[in-house]
This record gives structure tokens, C-alpha cells and sequence, in this order.
């Protein structure tokens, strides 16, 4: 896995199997927040990069409930056993009693109550700032640091020399959706946009690289 610090408070841990998965840690005065825990070969990864930073792991918060990025929070949480949250939409599908849209059968990813809905008490003292950005997934959430200027975009995107490009279209369950929830970079005008399965993307003018993006869709 190999961990590149893409901020002064985060630092996006990736690892490849055809195609990338990241997951990202964010420090701040509190200790370290996860977000993301991708595919259980990631956990041991991500409990090296904890120790480097020398600071306690308080929480996980996930983008959305999809098995590569919740997939390590079992081994994490065997040795750090820490609250885990997400948006509320998300928490049936990951208790394996609805299937995700657009799948035949339910998985059960996480046992029952262990994961909670968003609080922003939390997130705030992890510097960051929750926007719901459905399409991908029901709940598919996006992280905003503010003073760092970083969205952590999970799959709302995937990126292609250099720009914004739509998200996977096989495990994206309503792609209309998704792109209008695209527009959350317009909003937030983040300097960069940091993407789970692609390159991150540096942002100069958010409103002409959104348009620029709905365009491959017309």
C-alpha cells in the first residue's frame, strides 16, 4: 500500500488490484480520523500509517456502504475499537437487510448497530464537513476540509488525465443522480478533489471544470 501525505492534515492510503482503492486519514488536534477503510488487505496499511502519525484513531466515517470501503473496518476495529459512522441511508444496505439498487441480493456488511449515522460533532473536530451527494449509492457522502481546501469525493468521481470524469457506471446505481450531485464542487470550490479509485484532481476554476464535466453526458 503506499500512502502519500496530499495535504498538511491528510494523507491518502492506496493499494491496487486491478484498479486503485484508497482510503484516506485525517489528523487533527483530537487524534486521527479514517475515512474509508477499503478492502480488508488495506487494515494492516492503514495501522502502520496510524502508528507514523503517532496519534490515537478516534473514528471511522465512511462515503458510502459499498464492500471496497468498508471492507476494513473488522480488522481495525479488532485493534482500535472505535465508533464508525455513515449517512443514515446507508446503514440498511450495509446490514445486508436491502440489497443496493441495481443488485439482486442483500449483503450483509456489517453487523447490526455497529454502524451509526453521521454525527458532526465528530466530524467537525476532525476539520471536516459532511455533504450527502446520492447517485452512486443512496447515502454516498463527501467530506469537505475546509482548511485544507480538500473534498475527499469518495465515488462521486473517477478522474482521466487530470479532469473530473463520471464514477464507475457498473456499481453506480442511478448515474442522473450522481452527476447533478457532481455539482457539490461548483458549491464548495475545493483546490483539490481526492477520489478513491482514480488520480485526484487539482481544481483551478470548480464551475468550468463541472461544466466541462456534464458535458461528456450530453
Amino acid at each position: 500500500m503506499k500512502t502519500v501525505q496530499i495535504s498538511d492534515h491528510i494523507w491518502k492510503c492506496t493499494t491496487w488490484i486491478g484498479f486503485s482503492i484508497s482510503a484516506w486519514v485525517v489528523k487533527s488536534d483530537e487524534g486521527l480520523t479514517l475515512v474509508d477503510s477499503g478492502i480488508p488487505l488495506m487494515a494492516n496499511g492503514l495501522k502502520k500509517c496510524f502508528k507514523e502519525l503517532q496519534a490515537p484513531l478516534k473514528s471511522i466515517v465512511l462515503t458510502h456502504g459499498h464492500s471496497d470501503h468498508v471492507g476494513g473496518v473488522k480488522r481495525i476495529r479488532d485493534q482500535y475499537p472505535v465508533p464508525v459512522y455513515v449517512h443514515e441511508t446507508e446503514i440498511p444496505y450495509m446490514e445486508g437487510k436491502l440489497p443496493f439498487p441495481g443488485r439482486k441480493k442483500a449483503e450483509k456488511l456489517t453487523e447490526q448497530g455497529l454502524v451509526q449515522p453521521f454525527d458532526t460533532n465528530v466530524l467537525s473536530a476532525a476539520g471536516l464537513t459532511a455533504y450527502h451527494t446520492p447517485g452512486h449509492s443512496p447515502g454516498h457522502t463527501v467530506f469537505f476540509h475546509e482548511q485544507d481546501g480538500v473534498l475527499l469525493a469518495g465515488d462521486l468521481f473517477t478522474s482521466k488525465r487530470g479532469r473530473l470524469n463520471r464514477p464507475m457506471p457498473m456499481f453506480t446505481s442511478d448515474m442522473k443522480q450522481a452527476v447533478e450531485s457532481g455539482a457539490i464542487v461548483k458549491q464548495l470550490n475545493p483546490k483539490r478533489v481526492s477520489i478513491c479509485h482514480s488520480g485526484d484532481v487539482s481544481i483551478t476554476n470548480a464551475e468550468e471544470q463541472y461544466e466541462e464535466y456534464v458535458l461528456q453526458f450530453v
